[in-house]
């Protein structure tokens, strides 16, 4: 029987903005994302993250939720504003709501993954110019060493940020994340300021010489492949590998941007006079483990009538409820490139899973066989590359529960728990219970 060993973490994932609520609740003040969902036309059918799933004041029911489906591991992550709901004013009731998180979920023995940041910008922090200002790598660090200094002690992993790319371009060159903007030169200025923000806190964290504890980055990465052999096709797949891919990995693990990529955004922009020197050598602090946010690949071809001459391509495989592919061969291709281009560091699938199209039925059951098919496909994806001699330790499913899915607001339901927005139930989907039954024996040959 093929098993997990034991010291593999099979865990779940969330976002403070996709399910606290709470918007206004324990001195919070509004993040980009409160403000970019109440400007109309941004969010579908006008949702916000004001409830959400009311985790904020549901944590201790979720907990126990988490605990009967046996994770090991819960990564969520902490909203800043929360935490600094001013500029220098720290505010202890949004320390102390995370204190009792933690404390909830090690009294279960599930260990706390903490993301430092997952895209909710304090406000006040993009009024001052936001991530295009390089005075918030400062802010950032401040707001994560008085983090580390109140539970460092009782987190043992630690992620910077959750997927550079989403924060940088989606949200400042195609405008469809918060704040909106649409301007290439802002999102590869941003893309930088967070990539140097991630070493200076890396650094930060080594002062603090936490036992057992230990930190990295969360990259969305996806497979790209040319939709031809043409050659302006496989030129336009190595662009868009450039651009979602490699950007961000080269910095963090080879110490310089891919120089393809510089020439072709100093064609568009002009100089990228940005990068001060020692940046490149502060993003490549070493870390202790890479994580991996992985969905569905990529197919590209060439397209003029793009900024940077590439376009996607719809693929022939079947489709979750987002349109995307269930590839999960091209996780393999992406895990053994890691090893083999980048990195031996450790490595942690920190967010894999599917919308679907999910019904509660008459007694209060949800069916999601396909999700089931889904999770189970990349965790064999998962055992054959650990059997190669993959360096990976960890998978997370995404998502505990459903949420505020971004622009997308409530209509993508990702959770292995069903949420009913109106009451707030939760009701145990059946790839909950899949999930449980799988951590229990660790090995795919569960019923």
């Amino acid at each position: 029987m093929n098993k997990f060993k034991d010291d593999f973490i099979f865990g779940t994932a969330t976002a403070s903005y996709q399910i606290e609520g709470g918007a206004s609740d324990g001195g919070r003040m509004p993040s980009i994302w409160d403000t970019f969902s109440k400007k109309e036309e941004n969010v579908f059918m006008g949702h916000t993250g004001d409830i959400a799933c009311d985790h904020y004041h549901r944590s201790k029911e979720d907990v126990k939720i988490l605990d009967e489906i046996g994770v090991d591991s819960y990564r969520f992550s902490i909203s800043w504003s929360r935490i600094f709901p001013y500029k220098d004013k720290f505010n202890p009731e949004g320390i102390k709501f995370y204190k009792n998180l933690i404390k909830e979920l090690k009294d279960k023995k599930i260990t706390p993954a903490v993301t430092l940041y997952h895209w909710d910008l304090p406000q006040w922090a993009q009024d001052l110019g936001g991530w295009e200002n390089r005075e918030c790598i400062y802010w950032f660090k401040d707001y994560c060493t008085k983090v580390f200094k109140e539970f460092g002690q009782d987190v043992s992993m630690w992620i910077t940020h959750n997927e550079p790319f989403c924060a940088s371009i989606l949200g400042n060159y195609l405008g469809i994340h918060a704040p909106g903007n649409k301007d290439l030169k802002k999102a590869l200025i941003v893309a930088h300021h967070l990539l140097v923000s991630h070493g200076i806190v890396v650094r930060e964290f080594r002062k603090f010489k936490l036992e057992n504890s230990s930190i990295g980055i969360t990259l969305n990465l996806s497979p790209t492949y040319a939709v031809s052999n043409k050659q302006e096709d496989v030129m336009a797949a190595k662009i868009s590998d450039g651009y979602t891919n490699r950007w961000f990995l080269d910095p963090l693990l080879k110490g310089h941007y891919p120089k393809d990529m510089v020439d072709l955004y100093e064609k568009e922009v002009g100089v990228l006079d940005f990068i001060v020197d020692g940046d490149l050598n502060i993003i490549a602090t070493d870390m202790d483990f890479l994580g991996i946010n992985y969905y569905t690949r990529s197919i590209v071809q060439y397209d003029e009538h793009s900024q940077l001459k590439f376009g996607g391509v719809d693929g022939e495989k079947e489709k979750t409820a987002m349109g995307w592919e269930n590839s999960p061969e091209s996780m393999r291709d992406l895990l053994t490139r890691i090893k083999e281009e980048y990195t031996k560091l450790p490595l942690y699938i920190t967010e894999n899973g599917a919308a679907y199209d999910d019904v509660v039925t008459e007694d209060n059951k949800v069916h999601d066989i396909d999700r089931i098919n889904f999770i189970k496909a990349h965790i064999q994806v998962m055992q054959e590359f650990i059997k190669e001699g993959g360096n990976l330790k960890g998978y997370y499913l995404w998502s505990f529960m459903d949420n505020f899915e971004w622009a997308y607001g409530y209509s993508k339901r990702f959770g292995m728990v069903y949420v009913n927005y109106n009451t707030q139930e939760r009701i145990m989907k059946d790839s909950a219970i899949w999930y449980k039954n799988f951590i229990k024996v660790r090995s795919l040959e569960v019923d």
